[in-house]
C-alpha cells in the first residue's frame, strides 16, 4: 500500500478510471453482439438500426481514449463487412 498521499490519490483515481472504462467496454461489447445476432436472425432492417447504434458506441469509446482509433474503425470495419455481406 501506498504511503505518499500523491500515490494515494493516484490509486483512487485509477480504480475509477478502471471501472469507467471496462463499462465502456463492456457497451461496446454487447452493441456488437446484438448486431451480430441480428445479421444471424437475417433481419435487415434491425441489423442496420443496431450497426448505427454499436458504430456511435465504438467512436465515442475511442475518442474518449478507452480504445485505440485505429481498433475502433478496425471493429467499425467488420461489422459493416458483416451487413454488407446480408445482401449477396
Amino acid at each position: 500500500m501506498a504511503n505518499i498521499k500523491s500515490a494515494k490519490k493516484r490509486i483512487k483515481v485509477i480504480e475509477k478510471k478502471t471501472a469507467l472504462n471496462r463499462a465502456r467496454k463492456s457497451q461496446v461489447k454487447t452493441a456488437i453482439r446484438r448486431f451480430e445476432e441480428a445479421v444471424l436472425a437475417g433481419n435487415k432492417e434491425e441489423a442496420v438500426s443496431r450497426f448505427e447504434y454499436a458504430q456511435k458506441r465504438i467512436s465515442q469509446v475511442a475518442s474518449k481514449g478507452t480504445i485505440h482509433k485505429n481498433a475502433a474503425a478496425r471493429k467499425i470495419s467488420k461489422l459493416a463487412q458483416k451487413l454488407n455481406g446480408m445482401n449477396a
